[in-house]
């Protein structure tokens, strides 16, 4: 079942931190994985986010589950750029006719897999460890967001385990009148974009309600809005700056010292 609801338990030591720390943590790591152009640099920067997932109270079986997808989009980028790329460079690993991969292209690949892995792993555990309405509070007392713009983000996000299960109902009500796919492709792809029809009308609907509802409750004005959680940035906060901006000066100093780094 889809959620929004943190994975790991209040005492975890990430999740404690303000969400504003972590997203500033998260943009540090993964501006140096896009800017650095070599292998060495992500990979070390996942490494690092490996050392501190005990950090983050999830366990590594909940943790696969939410980035197994994103992973296996990675690889699909590492082959696409292996096979795909405009000149093969380096030595010839595999030459199928109009199929080949060189030792180059293959390692520019990897490195731009490593880099989505980088991201996708960084996010997750920030998301995973963040209670949506504490970062919607974070953003606008530390950031200044505008309420309206974070109090509506929030809203919208709330609704995401309410779409998954009306795709659920959906398919369910679909299926018990025999309205079923099969081995259809033709079939199974008109089942889908019908049910996806459904499913944006039905989430249109219950957007305009929610637009009214939150309108008829002040939400529209332009006074000042009161908090009732307060968000601070304390010393532990500033610490997780400081971590993700040193390790990530540590992986590009390393990559240096090994001679791959590259922009």
């Amino acid at each position: 079942m889809l959620t929004l609801a943190p994975v790991c338990g209040p005492e975890a030591a990430i999740a404690r931190a303000n969400p504003v720390a972590k997203l500033a943590a998260v943009v540090l790591v993964t501006t140096v994985a896009l800017v650095a152009g070599d292998w060495l640099t992500p990979l070390l920067l996942l490494a690092a986010l490996a050392i501190a997932l005990p950090f983050t109270g999830i366990r590594p079986g909940p943790l696969v589950r939410r980035l197994r997808w994103l992973w296996l989009a990675a690889a699909a980028v590492v082959v696409v750029n292996a096979v795909f790329a405009a000149e093969q460079t380096g030595r010839l690993l595999v030459d199928l006719g109009p199929i080949a991969i060189s030792s180059g292209t293959l390692l520019d690949g990897t490195a731009i897999g490593l880099r989505v892995c980088v991201a996708a792993t960084a996010g997750v555990l920030v998301f995973a460890t963040t209670d949506p309405t504490d970062l919607a509070d974070a953003l606008t007392q530390q950031l200044n967001a505008p309420p309206r713009f974070t109090i509506g983000s929030l809203a919208a996000l709330r609704l995401l385990p309410l779409l998954a299960a009306e795709w659920r109902q959906i398919t369910t009500a679909r299926r018990a009148r025999g309205l079923e796919g099969g081995w259809n492709p033709l079939r199974r792809t008109r089942l889908f974009a019908s049910t996806m029809f459904a499913l944006l009308v039905g989430a249109l609907r219950r957007a305009g309600r929610l637009a009214a509802a939150m309108d008829a409750r002040g939400f529209d004005t332009e006074i000042p809005r009161t908090h009732a959680r307060e968000q601070r940035m304390r010393p532990a906060d500033w610490a997780l700056i400081a971590l993700a901006a040193v390790a990530a000066a540590a992986a590009v100093a390393l990559s240096v010292a090994a001679g791959t780094f590259s922009l």
